[in-house]
Order: structure tokens, then C-alpha cells, then sequence
């Protein structure tokens, strides 16, 4: 079996996703356009050699529907004769157009593909694809769940009951998060991924002055009697500040087997090693990451040791505590750039942002191996290994 490698990984800034928001005013075909055509670009390959691109996209309706990757690939110019695709694998929906780039080069399928994804949630709100009264889930999940699911708020916040996490733990964890983003921009260690649009250079939600005394004045963001009343262990410590914001932005990555790479004079950037996607409990909906981390590593061989980076989705810091609590990991190797709470969490696109910042620091720390997993809603998450080239 062909491997499958990382040739390069862009992205745009992220920006606030609200109107007023740095990339509010670019449509989202728009957004993916332009770091379809930078990655093409920088590269050098021809559009037409692409076999596919495969996107993610959570919210696909309105500006962001009828297969918005397929109106992309036609803005950045690429031939008509290029496919396209759009997935929706919740928050992780870009990691997993990774997952199925891959296997389509390893299996020969593909010889050259892009993988990416794009949101922008002030032009196309969370939950817009939902029109009032309708019910997503049916009646076969009301028969199961007879409770009732839970928004992702209150499963962080059952995240923080169960592995008694304190306010003020998270509170530092998302100061931490905003402290090393900033200091990643100040020393130019995002520079290799972020193609700027618009004038826009820098990640629009970074706050590096924020302090923990700061966050601790926040509001809980979740508070609902009726919550309160079927989960009294919950203490109501997530806020705005320790969760992921909501974010307009786009990313991107050429992927090819190492003998494309080599026949077109291209350089590998890393390999794509192992993956591993699993389903968790779909009421406290964000833990998958743990047995995804278990089995990925299973999968490929390795251990915890092994790894020397590790991206854990920070869209809410009490998922990435209690990630570290069960897996034992080393919280400095961790997110050593800053994460989702400061940089930004669009979520179609953050599966490929996630690997372009793991991607980057591993060469600029010259780590061998590299995690990155991901939670997802309905209780879901995807893991990958990266190995440097």
C-alpha cells in the first residue's frame, strides 16, 4: 500500500464571526477560494492534476450550501473538470476530508488531492441549518434518549462534574491558550500557514493581555434552570472565556502519495501515519477524544511516549483538562501554540488548521511524531498521527 503525505497547509487569519468581524464582509465559497488558490500557488501544482478536493463544511445552508467546496474549486480557477466534495463530520469535518484524502492516495485512488474546510459563522449563524420546529433527530433518538440530548454547553459542563474540574483550572488553561497564540504571532510561528485576505494578517480573537482575573469575572455562559434542575452535580463554570469563540475562516492541504510527490518535484512536508475515528456517549457528546487518542495510538503502534506534540480541539477547555487527566499526557506538549480558545474555532475548517499548526510545530521543533484529535457534536472524534519528514 502507496503512503500518503502533507506537501504544505495554509489558512487564512481567523476572524471574529460576527458581522464587524475582519472576514465578515468575504463570502465563504469566497474564503475557500483563496486558500485553495494560495496552496496551489505556493506549491506550484496545476489544478488540473488534483484528483479531488474534499471539504468540510458544518453549517451547509444558505451561503453554504449545495456543495460549497465545488463552488470554490470553480473560484480559485481550478478547471472545470475538477471534483469536489463537502462533509460534514460535525467539528472535525476537515480532519476527517484528511482522513478520506489519505486513504484514497494510500489506496490508489488519488495521486493528488487537497483536504480542507471553511465556516463562516457571521454570515451563516450556528444552527441555521435547523429551521425552527423541525427535529433533527427523529423519533428512533427520543426512544433512546428519552431524557433528551443536551447542547455541547451542558456536556462541558457535565465534562467538568464528572472530572472535577474547578473554575478556576480552566480559567488558567484559557489564559495560557491566549498568552502562547500571542506569543506564536510575536515570533512569526504562523507565518508559514496564514495567507492573508483583505488586508487581514493576524488571528482576529487572540487576547494576550487576558488574565485569569479577567476571565473569572465572566458569566456562566450555559446556566439553565431546567439543566440545573435534572444535573444538580453541574456547578456552572463554563463561560464565553474558557470556550472556543465563534469564528469566520478557512484552511487548506495539498496531500500525494511520496512517488507523486517526487515525479512532480515536490518536497513532503510529513507523513500521514495512522488514524482512528470513534463514537462516544452523545450526552456528554465532547469525551471521544479520549479512546480516540487510545485507539490512533493502538492503530499505529506507539505509545504516549512516543508522541512529542499533541493538538487537542480547545472548544471548550474542560474537554482538553479532562483529555489530560485520563490520558496522563504532558500538558507541555500540548497546544504549544495556543488553541481553539484563542485562535478561533470555524468549525468546518478547524480539522485542517489544527493539523497546519501541529504540522508547523513539529518542523520548528523537529518532533517526530504528532497527535491531533478532536471532539465532535453527537459524540464523535477523529485522531491522527503525523510523522516529520
Amino acid at each position: 500500500m502507496r503512503d500518503a503525505v502533507i506537501v504544505d497547509a495554509v489558512r487564512t487569519p481567523m476572524g471574529k464571526g460576527k458581522p464587524g468581524g475582519a472576514l465578515h464582509d468575504v463570502h465563504p465559497v469566497n474564503l475557500f477560494a483563496h486558500v485553495l488558490d494560495r496552496l496551489v500557488r505556493r506549491t506550484g501544482v496545476d489544478p488540473a492534476l488534483v484528483d479531488d478536493v474534499i471539504g468540510g463544511a458544518v453549517d451547509q445552508v444558505g451561503e453554504q450550501a449545495q456543495n460549497t467546496t465545488r463552488w470554490a474549486v470553480l473560484a480559485a480557477g481550478f478547471p472545470e473538470t475538477v471534483p469536489a466534495t463537502t462533509i460534514d463530520r460535525q467539528c472535525g469535518s476537515s480532519q476527517q476530508a484528511v482522513h478520506f484524502a489519505a486513504q484514497g492516495v494510500m489506496s490508489g485512488a488519488y495521486d493528488v488531492v487537497i483536504a480542507g474546510g471553511v465556516e463562516s459563522m457571521s454570515r451563516v449563524p450556528m444552527w441555521s441549518n435547523v429551521p425552527p420546529g423541525a427535529d433533527p433527530f427523529g423519533p428512533g433518538i427520543a426512544e433512546r434518549y428519552p431524557e433528551g440530548l443536551v447542547p455541547q454547553g451542558i456536556s462541558a459542563e457535565l465534562i467538568a462534574a464528572k472530572w472535577s474540574l474547578r473554575r478556576e483550572a480552566m480559567d488558567e488553561f484559557a489564559a495560557q491558550s491566549h498568552h502562547k497564540a500571542a506569543l506564536a504571532h510575536a515570533q512569526g510561528r504562523f507565518a508559514s500557514q496564514v495567507v492573508p485576505i483583505n488586508g487581514v494578517t493576524m488571528d482576529e480573537s487572540v487576547r494576550p493581555f487576558t488574565t485569569v482575573d479577567v476571565l473569572s469575572g465572566l458569566k456562566p455562559a450555559f446556566h439553565d434552570p431546567a439543566m440545573a434542575s435534572r444535573f444538580p452535580q453541574i456547578e456552572w463554570s463554563v463561560t464565553a472565556g474558557n470556550s472556543s469563540p465563534i469564528n469566520d475562516g478557512a484552511s487548506a492541504m495539498l496531500i500525494t502519495s511520496s512517488e507523486t510527490a517526487a515525479k512532480l518535484g515536490l518536497r513532503p512536508r510529513a507523513r500521514l501515519h495512522s488514524f482512528a475515528v470513534t463514537g462516544s456517549d452523545p450526552l456528554l457528546m465532547l469525551t471521544g477524544v479520549i479512546p480516540a487518542t487510545e485507539r490512533v495510538l493502538r492503530n499505529a503502534g506507539l505509545t504516549l511516549a512516543d508522541i512529542d506534540l499533541f493538538e487537542v480541539n480547545e472548544a471548550f477547555a474542560s474537554v482538553v483538562l479532562a483529555w489530560l487527566q485520563e490520558t496522563g499526557a504532558d500538558p507541555a506538549k500540548v497546544n504549544v501554540n495556543g488553541g481553539a480558545i484563542a485562535l478561533g474555532h470555524p468549525l468546518g475548517a478547524s480539522g485542517t488548521r489544527l493539523m497546519g499548526t501541529l504540522l508547523a510545530a513539529m518542523q520548528q521543533r523537529g518532533a517526530r511524531y504528532g497527535l491531533q484529535t478532536m471532539c465532535e457534536g453527537g459524540g464523535q472524534a477523529n485522531a491522527t498521527i503525523l510523522e516529520l519528514l
